[in-house]
């Protein structure tokens, strides 16, 4: 997903809800003027996510010959980080206090009947390649450029292509790994989208406590789904603390998800095994 870097602590960004008309002209005709477009003006607020990574000074003095103690603590706190934010690129909620930006989950209310939500009905149902081809079909202005969902979900769809009779295309990517794809779309696969979804009445009630998961269709970038910062991912030394023999590293991430186009990404509710 490409990153918008911005000045100042948001992105205000008007989202399209309706084009103008366009109309046929005589020659020599006046023209009349067009309805004006109709669009939301909305506000991306960055969020403050981040960690102190603490080394004790006497576990950094007396392992320092076997490893770089405080490069390690500093790199793990790095990944819980990422690791936050694949988490809440899902199921971030800004509401209640809880300081996160909107995720995926929200951006589309998977709560509730849309244009960009299809269900597999009821209480969930086993996936079908037809429900799959109507989530892609709620993205419009080309393909998606993702498919994002669970292990058990990636499995699902790969046996359902084998069953008929076609194959799973797979492409190397540019660090070496393999990525598969359905329909010439990247199947990717996140291990923070949970397959224990509750469905009451063909939407989502809870993310806990049921057996559906949810396939997500994204396209990313500028006019569709990205992610906004101030300064990207920083690494900040705070030095000495006063209140035990340590040292603390900062790392801190100013960043928030934009939602430029209601027509950019789609979901899938319900999906069992």
């Amino acid at each position: 997903m490409p990153f918008i870097e911005i000045v100042g602590n948001g992105l205000t960004y008007n989202r399209e809800k309706t084009l103008p008309t366009a109309e046929w002209h005589a020659v020599n005709a006046d023209w009349s003027t067009s309805p004006t477009p109709d669009f939301d003006q909305l506000t991306a607020v960055l969020a403050i996510l981040g960690q102190n990574a603490d080394v004790d000074n006497y576990i950094k003095q007396t392992r320092s010959n076997i490893q770089d103690i405080e490069a390690a603590i500093v790199e793990l706190t790095a990944k819980a980080i990422r690791h936050e934010f694949e988490d809440k690129f899902i199921y971030g909620d800004s509401s209640g206090g809880t300081n996160q930006f909107d995720g995926l989950r929200k951006l589309i209310d998977c709560t509730q009947s849309g244009t960009q939500l299809v269900t597999m009905g009821g209480t969930g149902a086993t996936l079908t390649l037809a429900k799959l081809d109507e989530l892609i079909d709620t993205v419009r202005g080309g393909k998606p450029d993702l498919l994002l969902m669970s292990r058990r979900s990636r499995r699902k769809v790969t046996a359902l292509v084998r069953a008929s009779g076609a194959y799973m295309e797979t492409v190397r990517g540019e660090f070496g790994d393999f990525t598969q794809l359905y329909n010439g779309i990247p199947i990717g696969v996140s291990d923070w989208v949970k397959d224990t979804h509750v469905l009451t009445g063909g939407y989502e009630t809870a993310v806990t406590g049921g057996a559906c998961s949810t396939i997500f269709a994204v396209q990313f970038g500028e006019g569709a789904v990205s992610g906004a910062t101030n300064g990207g991912l920083q690494v900040e030394p705070v030095g000495a603390m006063e209140g035990k023999d340590a040292s603390r590293t900062r790392i801190k991430w100013y960043v928030t998800l934009v939602d430029f186009c209601k027509q950019r990404r789609g979901a899938l509710v319900g999906v069992t095994d």
